[in-house]
């Protein structure tokens, strides 16, 4: 009975102690638990153990937490090394090889037993049920490398026949392309010389008569017709050498533009000039001073053509925002083109001019890619044509071409 009366005692004293609070300048020390948070609601029973008990505990829960934490850490994916990879595909094939023969060996020796011993019907028996096992499990062991080489020969079966069918659509598309320029080449060639033969011909039927040197004439316009299409197509078939060298897209706009001065007052065309940076870029100065006039000159005769009153062009250069590429905007208030022009004009030897040998934006795409740049078109009938060409300020071929 006094024993009891101790241990109750005891237990007040302690839990009195727990429960005090520790005044500040107290000289007795905190105990180690009076910074453990509260216990929740339900867990009286903590109160209840003694300080062994709770270091136990507590010391349970973090080799508990530390065990969890491994566990995940073993579970958590890694990446391998190829050769990690070939090394754990190369086990677990010889694993599953291995575990066949551990199931091969037993039952070939079982029905050899049996055979000699029990007779040929328990052997015939064994060997067919304990059999079909075997077969399972040779054909589980080989089932993943069945798997891979069926679905490697699917698709390579796959891709032959997508590659092929694209190799043909491409060729379909060249030979198409070859077979069109050939045709604009003979339509472009064959029209002036037939005409001019033709004019020739009513020459020598009577080289006397006045009209010999009119149709001279007109026969020397034809052949100048052939020879300026044949230049053309020399230089649209030649590859272009592009000398890169640091230039400004302004000096390049203001040249092009004073080659056609006597013409622009001549029409009264109204030039609208918005250069909001110089445009300064790697590229070959005469070649872009090709490119501007070959769009100005477009416009021109768009706006000559129509007899548009009040023509205007507009010339915009500028950079993008994040300084990499220059771009310059040309727009007339000419007639404009229909969609489906849209699609052709960068095609050779498509052209709407009477005269025009229609190479002349097929060269200035081929200048712009050579650049690395990109060249767009827009228009509507009756609302003007405008065409906007982008270039990368660092030069888009520089490596390739020559100092």
């Amino acid at each position: 009975m006094n024993r009891h009366r101790d241990r109750h005692r005891n237990e007040r004293s302690r839990r009195s102690r727990r429960s005090r609070p520790v005044e500040e300048g107290d000289g007795a020390s905190r105990p180690w638990w009076s910074d453990l948070p509260e216990p929740p609601e339900g867990a009286e029973w903590l109160e209840e153990l003694s300080d062994r008990e709770v270091g136990r505990e507590l010391s349970r829960r973090e080799r508990d937490e530390a065990r969890a934490a491994r566990r995940a850490r073993r579970r958590r994916p890694r990446g391998l090394s190829p050769e990690e990879r070939a090394y754990l595909e190369a086990r677990r094939k010889a694993n599953a090889r291995m575990g066949f023969l551990f199931h091969l060996i037993p039952y070939a020796a079982t029905c050899l037993f049996l055979l000699l011993v029990a007779g040929f019907r328990a052997f015939l028996a064994v060997a067919v049920f304990w059999g079909i096992g075997v077969v399972f499990h040779w054909f589980i062991v080989q089932a993943p490398e069945l798997r891979r080489r069926w679905v490697e020969e699917e698709v390579n079966k796959k891709l032959t026949t997508s590659v092929s069918n694209e190799r043909r659509v491409l060729q379909t598309e060249h030979n198409r392309s070859v077979e069109e320029l050939t045709a604009s080449i003979a339509h472009e060639i064959r029209n002036p010389i037939t005409a001019a033969k033709s004019l020739v011909q009513q020459m020598g039927e009577d080289p006397s008569a006045r009209e010999n040197i009119e149709y001279a004439k007109v026969a020397l316009e034809e052949l100048d017709r052939v020879e300026r299409s044949v230049s053309h197509l020399l230089r649209f078939a030649r590859e272009e050498d592009v000398r890169m060298s640091d230039m400004t897209l302004s000096d390049v706009i203001e040249a092009a533009l004073d080659t056609f001065q006597d013409r622009i007052g001549a029409l009264g065309v109204r030039i609208d000039k918005e250069l909001d940076s110089e445009g300064a870029m790697r590229g070959d100065p005469e070649k872009m001073r090709r490119v501007i006039i070959n769009l100005f000159g477009n416009a021109l005769d768009a706006l000559e053509q129509a007899g548009t009153r009040d023509p205007r062009v507009s010339i915009q250069a500028g950079e993008n925002l994040a300084g990499s590429e220059v771009w310059v905007r040309i727009r007339d208030n000419g007639p404009g083109m229909e969609r489906e022009r849209i699609d052709k004009i960068f095609k050779p030897f498509f052209t709407s001019k009477a005269n025009g040998t229609g190479l002349g934006l097929a060269i200035t795409k081929k200048l712009v890619d050579a650049h690395g740049g990109t060249i767009e078109a827009a228009s509507e009938p009756g609302r003007g044509a405008e065409f906007l060409i982008t270039f990368p300020k660092a030069g888009g071929q520089e490596a390739g071409v020559s100092a």
